[in-house]
């Protein structure tokens, strides 16, 4: 199954990539909606990301640098669970900005590679609780499978709000 499990991470790479390689220094901060989340600098420069801990109702509509910032987020929430390190604080990962978010999500898709390319069928089957909680009976497969689809929709994400700004 890891097989199978490299090759679909190829193609929702090839997707990632497409999309990204084609970003604008524009694209990043557009708002497609008067309900968005965003990025924002402070006072020190850093960008740190919209958030709620209760998904709020509407739901906004993400821009493409909260998108990054997000895929930053969770590749690198996921890498450290599924290492054994340290795995950092949500409110510890500011966005880098425009091309240092694509060529941070870019190293974060060679490590995914090199930590896909260590794993066996064997290790599959072992417990993972990311992202789910503890005791959630899930597995490094779960994990896996879960974030080559997470990868797929925000590639989609960002893809959709590159055409939309393009119509615009």
């Amino acid at each position: 199954m890891i097989e199978q499990i490299r090759r679909q991470f190829e193609l929702a790479w090839a997707l990632a990539d497409l999309h990204l390689s084609a970003l604008a220094e524009d694209d990043f901060l557009w708002e497609p909606a008067p309900l968005v989340w965003t990025v924002h600098r402070d006072e020190s420069g850093l960008w740190w990301p919209d958030w709620a801990d209760t998904e709020p109702d509407p739901i906004p509509v993400p821009t493409v640098g909260w998108t990054t910032w997000h895929m930053i987020f969770w590749w690198s929430t996921a890498l450290a669970h599924l290492s054994g390190s340290p795995v950092p604080d949500r409110a510890s990962i500011s966005w880098p900005g425009t091309d240092a978010s694509v060529s941070r999500i870019r190293r974060l898709g060679d490590q995914w590679r090199d930590l896909l390319a260590s794993l066996s069928d064997a290790d599959l089957s072992a417990p993972s609780a990311f992202p789910w909680s503890e005791g959630s009976g899930r597995t490094v497969a779960d994990t896996v499978l879960w974030l080559n689809v997470e990868l797929t929709k925000n590639a989609a994400e960002i893809g959709q709000l590159r055409m939309l700004r393009a119509a615009h």
